[in-house]
């Protein structure tokens, strides 16, 4: 069936004027419940709270408020935005990162969190120090900091601009509540704060993805109809194995580059590795990823069934080809408003569902980099009493908080820089993966290796990175699905009228002068610039790798001896425990075994690590000997 949707010709003032009183309510009961958890965490811990409880909690977090954290985190205000339209231009292959969450849950579990724990540290880059030394740590914190910066303030401003154009909500508004709640409840309340805000959000997301999937469905006339209009608009196709790494999206370059790219998140990044380390438990540590997996799976299904949805409906009238919308982020909102603007606070609903990802994101990012400045760039060089590092922690979540603010603004002057911007945060990620593979996986890589595998494989990821901006890949590459209009109805006046072209056609063909442009275009331009965005983070990981490897051989890393307890042994392996308890029963020894992770406490696991901090200058000075 076609839905006759009623705003097919109206105009964005139309739209905007149909976000309603209830609809602000709805929204602003949102930002307030947010900011009131933070107050209540404040009062909470007025008296005790230690520099350990504002940035980890204390470690006192169980597995499925931090799992559910973990998921906020990351689905951000772009997963609710712009995964569906993903879906809606370019077919519903996206999914398959189901697949690759699969990868990314076992490879941080097993690999990367039994180091982190064991150590019991606050800021992931002092690994870094602990494994190779202080210019490695001091690198890689400096790179966090400009990455999470740069990000934040992209997360920021996309959905706020997206929504201000479609709903009429304020720009300039809704940058400064979104920055200012976050600031308010992460300084007031610290690393519990954050979590349970997640928690709160995630459930808001949901809601908003759930209206919209049940009003779609009742509208169309049931699920088989909109899978049948995507499976007919070319949008179910799932199954492409052509194996070339330049098509922009395929079954390997979605599985192979998904998985790099979620494992540097999840497996490596400040703030998620701060959330296992305010877990009570290393089984309460790995069971948040594991629950996390099933979340995960749940957002991502309901945004691609979103993009669906919106397929179905605007299958034979694309709003972006049609002016309706200026841009296609804005896509998502106009669907809302139209199939549920009849529905008071309904779209106010998805206004908070797409903020509360993006509070969700600077929340975590903002107290990520609070720890981060306090662990790498404060205790080792001030002497400071832990109620002074408490009250820094929480002067520099105000800090970032304003400065994620003015990069939001700075990024309302970049225009079409937004997605390149986002593109070259994300390469960033690779090289650091790479770095903490080296030192985990590699007990023969070096301080010298892995220096120079951080700045070969950045080097290499920008290059490929920003080269892919100024030379776009090919059509064949990118194959976008075509976008009808011929079922617009043109019931307006001459002033009005407007040239219904089919996208795809616009799109699939080069004009002449492009031709005479593309005879120019270097060798390079058609591979290495060609390749899918989703191999930049894998080549800067492996590149790190190969280099910091071949770099510690022939400088000394044949000899080298980590300290034990720095790189993956057999023993942090859950299949391996699960090995030694199944042999333990039947030997008769279980009950030294059995659930050996449940008593393991973060830095108490190794007698060594107990308390890190003293064990610095001993674990470096045996690195300078050898």
């Amino acid at each position: 069936m076609i839905y006759d949707y009623k705003s097919t010709m109206e105009d964005e003032e139309n739209l905007a004027a149909s976000f309603g009183t209830w609809d602000y309510v709805v929204f602003a009961l949102m930002l307030v419940i947010s900011a009131v958890i933070g107050v209540y965490y404040a009062f909470a811990q007025r008296k005790s709270q230690t520099t350990r409880d504002f940035l980890v909690a204390g470690q006192s977090m169980t597995a499925v408020p931090i799992a559910l954290s973990l998921t906020a985190s990351f689905m951000s205000a772009i997963t609710v935005l712009a995964t569906p339209v993903e879906v809606y231009l370019n077919g519903a292959i996206y999914v398959l990162s189901c697949l690759g969450f699969v990868l990314m849950v076992v490879i941080s579990s097993e690999f990367f969190l039994p180091i982190f724990y064991r150590l019991g540290i606050t800021s992931t880059y002092e690994y870094l120090e602990l494994r190779f030394n202080k210019v490695v740590r001091l690198f890689g914190t400096v790179l966090f900091i400009i990455q999470t910066l740069v990000y934040t303030g992209v997360v920021i401003y996309a959905p706020a601009l997206a929504l201000n154009q479609v709903t009429g909500i304020s720009l300039w508004g809704a940058l400064i509540s979104t920055g200012l709640v976050c600031t308010f409840y992460c300084t007031l309340g610290g690393f519990k704060a954050v979590v349970w805000t997640d928690v709160f959000q995630m459930i808001i997301m949901l809601a908003g993805f759930l209206a919209i999937i049940i009003q779609s469905v009742l509208l169309q006339g049931g699920v088989s109809v909109i899978f049948k209009d995507s499976a007919d608009g070319g949008r179910l196709n799932l199954w492409d194995f052509d194996p070339s790494p330049l098509r922009r999206h395929t079954f390997w370059t979605v599985i192979i580059g998904s998985t790099f790219i979620w494992t540097s998140m999840y497996g490596i990044n400040q703030a998620q590795v701060q959330r296992y380390m305010s877990c009570k438990t290393l089984l309460h540590a790995k069971m948040s990823l594991y629950i996390n997996l099933v979340s995960l799976w749940v957002i991502l299904l309901s945004s691609v069934f979103c993009g669906l949805c919106l397929y179905s409906f605007y299958k034979n009238c694309d709003p972006w080809t049609t002016k309706m919308v200026s841009s296609h982020d804005q896509l998502m909102p106009y669907l809302v408003l139209d199939i549920l603007g009849d529905f008071p606070g309904i779209p106010g609903l998805f206004v908070a569902a797409a903020y509360s990802g993006t509070l969700s994101t600077v929340s975590s990012s903002v107290n990520a980099l609070a720890a981060v400045t306090v662990s790498d760039l404060i205790k080792p060089y001030f002497s400071l009493s832990e109620q002074k590092l408490s009250w820094a922690s929480k002067g520099l979540s105000v800090c970032y908080g304003v400065v994620c603010i003015g990069l939001a603004a700075l990024a309302s002057l970049m225009g079409g820089l937004l997605q390149t911007t986002i593109s070259v945060v994300g390469t960033l990620n690779g090289p650091l993966l790479g770095l903490f593979s080296l030192g985990i996986l590699f007990p023969s890589a070096n301080s010298k290796g892995g220096l120079a595998g951080l700045v070969t494989g950045l080097a290499v990821s920008l290059w490929i990175c920003v080269g892919a901006q100024f030379y776009q890949p090919s059509p064949e590459n990118t194959r976008s699905l075509p976008l009808q209009t011929y079922g617009c109805n043109m019931t307006t006046d001459k002033n009005n009228l407007m040239n219904w072209t089919n996208y795809s056609t616009q799109a699939s063909y080069v004009t002449s002068a492009e031709q005479g442009k593309a005879v120019d275009r270097p060798l390079l331009a058609d591979y290495w610039y060609s390749l899918s965005y989703l191999y930049f983070c894998p080549i800067g990981t492996l590149v790190c790798i190969v280099i910091g490897q071949i770099v510690s051989l022939f400088s000394g890393g044949r000899t080298l001896k980590p300290e034990p307890g720095l790189t993956l042994t057999k023993e942090d392996l859950t299949c391996y425990r699960i090995y030694k308890m199944l042999k333990g029963k039947v030997t008769g020894n279980a009950g030294k075994l059995d659930l050996v992770m449940e008593n393991e406490k973060s830095g108490k696991t190794n007698l060594a690590y107990s308390d890190v901090e003293l064990n610095i200058t001993n674990i470096q000075t045996s690195k300078t000997l050898a």
